[in-house]
């Protein structure tokens, strides 16, 4: 079965970890490629491709500062992927408040059964 491409969208871009970990790199603000490679503990060429990539899809922008290239995120390609998750974020806040009921029960149970032994101390 054929490779989805990396470059379609910011789906496909972000599902790569480590592209994920330069995208919370650059929150903290604009860096070069030469940061990023000592903060990931990567080699200065997967770097640079993955910042290709994320560049491509419009996940990050860049700009020239003399002689340095600077990255920077850009967040707007990053509502639609937010948008998506938030529809799953809310079934599972309601599946945990499920749970969270269920577990409440269970411990109202078991100290009714404590104090009735006397182990309730």
């Amino acid at each position: 079965m054929a490779r989805a491409a990396t470059t379609t969208d910011a789906f496909n871009a972000v599902a790569e970890p480590r592209r994920r970990e330069i995208l919370d790199a650059l929150t903290g603000g604009e860096l070069a490629v030469g940061d990023l490679t000592e903060l990931l503990g990567l080699a200065q060429p997967q770097v640079s491709k993955h910042l290709r990539v994320l560049r491509e899809v419009g996940l990050v922008d860049v700009r020239d500062d003399g002689r340095r290239r600077l990255y920077r995120v850009n967040a707007a390609p990053l509502r639609e992927v937010h948008a998506w998750v938030g529809r799953y974020e809310r079934l599972w806040n309601e599946r945990f408040d499920l749970i969270d009921g269920v577990l409440d029960e269970l411990t109202e149970t078991e100290n009714e059964a404590e104090a009735e032994t006397g182990r309730g101390d």
